[in-house]
């Protein structure tokens, strides 16, 4: 009887270690990394393969429960504006790479990629579509559902901040940013001095956050509700499933240098306003076009518009206060609440934040591209943020925004918690993975990546020593800089996005009347530049001097690759009396 026992028990024992073996056999394996982690550097313990090396221009994505990952591309192409992966190999790098999807898109301008319970649902500049996602395949087969409709290129006060990132709660609801459509509400978007509009007509329909039924086809915003309004242009956000409760990240304004020069210097310009972490509670108000985030201060301030009718705003403090005040145009583009279990347990329920990269800090080194992570407990930060992943640019003073190789752009986790980045430039896609002993994970895994804000594009620059226009004399370059430089950048190559590049360009080199009266003028409206669209606003720069602006223009036309000849004062001049002339007898009502 003892004998029997024993060996029953013998036979139990050895079962249960076969059983451990085989689950444990059975789990899942993560793929060998890249030797240089495709370039990024990472905590330690964290290592990372590139997936794909070049898709396209890639915006936010998701990944499915099988592995299979889905991308969002900027703009449309005619095999298809999204993009379908998998790995077929486990080896972590796309086998299969797919186009799909045309949506007769009006702009350049496609942004999410989400999944919902059974569906795909992704958004191009004025649509939010869904699909089915497909069992057993990887690309969806159905032509897509219309859930929510905006027609943005017929709004009063036209557009600007199209990107419609979206989100979804507990209960069924699908949330959608409405962005500004200009820059801080002014009477005359963008031009300097201009007043703001009080109140702002804008915030009926724009800076704000709308609530739609994710079920429900062909809704167009009125069919929403206004969530929360005072929000500028989000790009970045998230439903903490934790806290139950919607976050956001707020681009903030631009050119405070450029249009209050007797106010802020070019490095508070370089530094303000903060870009802004929300918690997003219905009814909230984050406070634009009046107020900013000066993180220096650790304030809210009354934005120079403003200032005449301040006594009307009420105290700053009644609305919205930042989780956190980043620093001015990193450009948060992705949110996402870490909720594997892959990573050590500190990632856990904490934020992930994208930082795609300033392109309007000139003349001090652009900031940003790079991933950050904020710890969180208890539905807000429990710890200073953490650079957490970082090597996009290629280099560590990033002058120009065409010199980083790559602008990180997308988040999302896969089934095992592995991290996914994508970047907007090429197209290439990481995948983070934690390979270490996670119990022993603490502030030695950290080191390294705290050094890591000190380097120019992420460290707050020195008003001296990091000011990069020193020794710089020419007349036009000097105002190039201070009027163009920070939408066309200072290698004129354009910021890739909303702002074309000026070396080669046919309208640089062409007619000089029509570059002056488009200095004169201003211009909004998508224009093609070497094949491609932009749809950036310029504003008109009439109130500069005849000289000022032939120093800017040939400046423009002998710099940047471009050998046109130089355009004199008495030329803007000339024209400048023929406009006077044309709008008289437009006013007279004459035949012109």
């Amino acid at each position: 009887m003892h004998l029997s026992t024993l060996a029953d028990r013998l036979i139990i024992q050895t079962t249960s270690l076969l059983s451990l073996l085989v689950i444990v056999s059975c789990g899942p394996s993560l793929p060998p990394s890249d030797p240089d982690n495709g370039g990024l550097t990472l905590p330690g313990g964290f290592e990372a393969v590139v997936v794909a090396d070049s898709i396209g221009r890639a915006r936010h994505m998701a990944v499915r429960d099988n592995g299979d990952i889905y991308v969002k591309l900027r703009t449309e192409l005619p095999e298809g504006e999204n993009i379908a992966m998998r790995d077929t190999d486990g080896d972590g790098k796309a086998d299969i790479i797919e186009h799909w999807g045309s949506y007769d898109s009006v702009s350049n301008y496609g942004t999410a990629m989400r999944i919902y319970k059974d569906y795909l649902y992704l958004s191009t500049a004025g649509q939010v579509f869904r699909h089915k996602l497909p069992k057993g395949k990887l690309v969806p087969e159905d032509a897509g559902e219309l859930i929510v409709f905006d027609d943005y290129k017929n709004a009063d006060f036209g557009y600007e901040h199209n990107a419609k990132p979206i989100t979804f709660d507990d209960d069924g609801h699908l949330y959608v940013p409405f962005g500004a459509p200009g820059d801080v509400c002014q009477v005359e978007n963008r031009k300097p001095g201009s007043p703001g509009q009080f109140p702002c007509p804008q915030l009926e329909w724009h800076g704000g956050v709308w609530q739609f039924d994710a079920n429900k086809p062909n809704q167009l915003q009125r069919d929403g509700k206004l969530y929360a309004t005072g929000i500028r242009s989000i790009v970045g956000m998230d439903w903490n499933h934790q806290e139950n409760e919607l976050y956001a990240l707020q681009h903030g304004r631009d050119n405070f240098t450029r249009n209050w020069p007797d106010q802020y210097t070019a490095w508070q310009s370089a530094l303000l306003p903060s870009e802004e972490f929300f918690r997003v509670e219905e009814g909230m108000n984050g406070g634009w076009p009046y107020f900013y985030y000066d993180q220096l201060q650790g304030k809210k301030l009354v934005n120079p518009e403003y200032l005449e009718v301040a006594d009307q705003l009420g105290d700053p403090m009644d609305y919205e206060q930042p989780l956190i005040g980043f620093p001015g145009h990193f450009a948060p583009n992705d949110l996402l609440f870490y909720e594997g279990d892959q990573f050590p347990e500190r990632y856990r329920h904490g934020a992930f934040i994208a930082f795609h990269g300033s392109t309007i800090r000139a003349p001090y080194p652009q900031g940003g591209y790079f991933v950050a992570f904020v710890p969180f407990a208890n539905g807000r930060p429990s710890g200073p943020w953490e650079v957490f992943a970082d090597g996009f640019g290629g280099v560590d003073t990033i002058v120009n925004t065409s010199d980083a190789h790559y602008r990180p752009m997308g988040l999302a986790m896969g089934p095992d918690g592995s991290l996914y980045i994508t970047e907007s430039e090429k197209g290439k896609i990481w995948r983070v993975m934690y390979k270490g002993e996670r119990k022993d994970f603490g502030p030695a895994n950290l080191a390294e990546m705290e050094k890591h804000k000190q380097l120019p594009h992420i460290k707050d620059p020195d008003e001296v020593l990091d000011n990069l226009d020193h020794g710089r004399a020419r007349a036009g370059e000097k105002l190039y800089v201070t009027y163009c430089g920070v939408c066309h950048v200072a290698d004129g190559k354009g910021d890739g996005t909303r702002y074309p590049p000026l070396n080669n360009s046919e309208y640089v080199n062409g007619d000089p009347h029509w570059l002056i009266n488009l200095l004169l003028k201003g211009r909004e409206g998508q224009i093609t530049v070497n094949g491609q669209a932009f749809e950036g606003v310029m504003p008109p720069f009439d109130y500069l001097e005849n000289e000022q602006i032939a120093q800017i223009l040939t400046y423009i036309r002998q710099s940047f690759g471009n050998e046109s000849p130089s355009i004199q004062s008495v030329e803007v001049e000339r024209i400048r009396r023929r406009n006077k002339r044309m709008e008289a007898k437009e006013e007279a009502g004459e035949d012109i």
